[in-house]
């Protein structure tokens, strides 16, 4: 199944990018990153066989292991690609919101894009080190 992240604005090449990087490289998963422009832009099409999750405040916030079960349901239920989309400074609307399959939240704070994009890059290697059975995931 492929990670796909879609965000709006441009991480550049500060520590914030490296932190994302680090991450999305340890994953052993197929993992795409689709920047948009602040305004405008569209988000590529959306690919059949996807599943989509919107980085939301109002959205469920769900442990570690709930995530990777949920990312294992969606791949062995023949999903192809979990698509992610982190949403600018007004976030979405709710059409895009009743349109989503999920709606997950880190916390009820507002984050920054850059550490939604360095949170969410972490918990999906997370979630993928839980499915391979990884000791980087450990119950307290």
């Amino acid at each position: 199944m492929l990670l796909h992240i879609v965000a709006r604005g441009r991480i550049g090449h500060g520590p914030e990018a490296e932190l994302v990087e680090r991450y999305l490289k340890r994953i052993a998963w197929p993992v795409k990153v689709t920047e948009l422009p602040e305004r405008g832009g569209k988000a590529p099409p959306h690919a059949e066989g996807a599943v989509t999750i919107l980085l939301d405040e109002k959205g469920e916030q769900l442990p570690s292991l709930e995530l990777a079960r949920r990312l294992e349901r969606w791949r062995d239920g023949g999903r192809r690609e979990a698509r992610f989309l982190i949403g600018g400074a007004d976030g979405f609307g709710e059409a895009e919101r009743a349109g989503a399959d999920l709606l997950l939240a880190f916390g009820r704070a507002t984050w920054p894009h850059l550490l939604a994009r360095a949170m969410l890059a972490e918990q999906l290697f997370r979630a993928t080190s839980i499915l391979a059975n990884h000791p980087y995931h450990r119950e307290g």
